[in-house]
């Protein structure tokens, strides 16, 4: 059994896996691009991945070998099973965006080979369901710049390498989706909303006004004492299992108001702490337009 890092990079085609595998060559793991997932046991006994010089290891895995689908689920289990520890990162996009970089690199999807684009990543998609749902990671790589990308790519290794948890509390508006990432997701919108309130409606819950607003609501302060006794559980508990992130979403209507300040609170609970924790209010601009801008703030 390898001792090292073992990522397994997969997810989309064209979502952006050829960059991240050249991000973690450069960071000093062993990778293997488009490798057979039936060989994978095999290639883990060779004693060259006990060198010292090596970071850990990356395989990008994915539909391009046909029997990767039928085979992948058993293989990671097995591998889990003997004590390798085994990350799995997916790679994913918008169904624009990919048909935008295959328009500009004019490469062969592997679902259609040239025939229908459009169904042959809806295919696709559809195909990696269980994989994706599995994924320990999960990154969007819409409307980001390689650079962007790498830069995100290193700090998942980068996190790696901590032993302590990595908390990330998020606020978010359920007009325009829940998180998909997220770990626990509550729903604020029963408490009292200040979008109601024309001298409130304009401003964020980051504001003492509309977080003064909320907590005077009496089941706020009834259902943050509830929650911060869940997370106090909780917490712990993943530390011992091991969980390396933990994402929190806190959702009201618009993400503007409600979310903002109980995820304020959240996030200063779990700071009081000691824990390393990270706050972002995902739609905290959003008003009428589908333009997303994120405010993050580090522990």
């Amino acid at each position: 059994m390898t001792n090292k890092k073992l990522f397994i990079i997969t997810g989309l085609s064209g979502s952006g896996k050829s960059t991240a595998i050249d991000v973690m060559e450069d960071a000093g793991f062993y990778c293997v691009d488009n490798m057979p997932v039936s060989l994978l046991p095999k290639f883990l006994e060779l004693p060259f991945q006990h060198d010292a010089d090596i970071a850990g290891l990356a395989f990008v895995m994915d539909a391009r070998e046909k029997e990767f689908l039928k085979a992948y689920t058993g293989v990671f289990d097995a591998l889990r099973e003997e004590g390798h520890a085994l990350e799995i990162i997916f790679l994913e996009a918008t169904e624009k965006e990919l048909l935008q970089r295959y328009s500009q690199t004019r490469r062969y999807h592997p679902f259609d080979r040239g025939k229908n684009l459009v169904e042959g990543i809806q295919k696709e998609k559809q195909a990696l369901m269980g994989l994706r749902s599995s994924a320990d990671q999960i990154i969007d790589t819409s409307g980001l710049t390689v650079h962007q990308l790498k830069k995100k790519i290193r700090d998942l290794i980068q996190r790696h390498d901590a032993t302590r948890l990595q908390i990330q509390v998020m606020s978010f508006g359920f007009k325009y989706g829940p998180p998909h990432h997220a770990d626990l997701v509550m729903d604020v919108r029963f408490l009292a909303n200040p979008y109601f309130h024309p001298d409130l409606k304009t401003m964020d819950g980051e504001s003492t006004r509309v977080s003064d607003f909320v907590m005077a609501d009496p089941n706020s302060r009834q259902f943050l004492a509830k929650y911060f006794d869940l997370l106090d559980f909780l917490v712990p508990l993943y530390e011992k299992e091991g969980k390396a992130y933990l994402t929190i979403a806190v959702g009201c209507t618009g993400g503007r108001h409600r979310s903002v300040a109980i995820a304020r609170a959240l996030f200063e609970h779990i700071r009081h702490q000691g824990a390393e924790v990270e706050i972002t209010h995902r739609d905290i601009r959003r008003q009428d337009t589908e333009t997303s801008f994120s405010n993050r703030e580090t522990s």
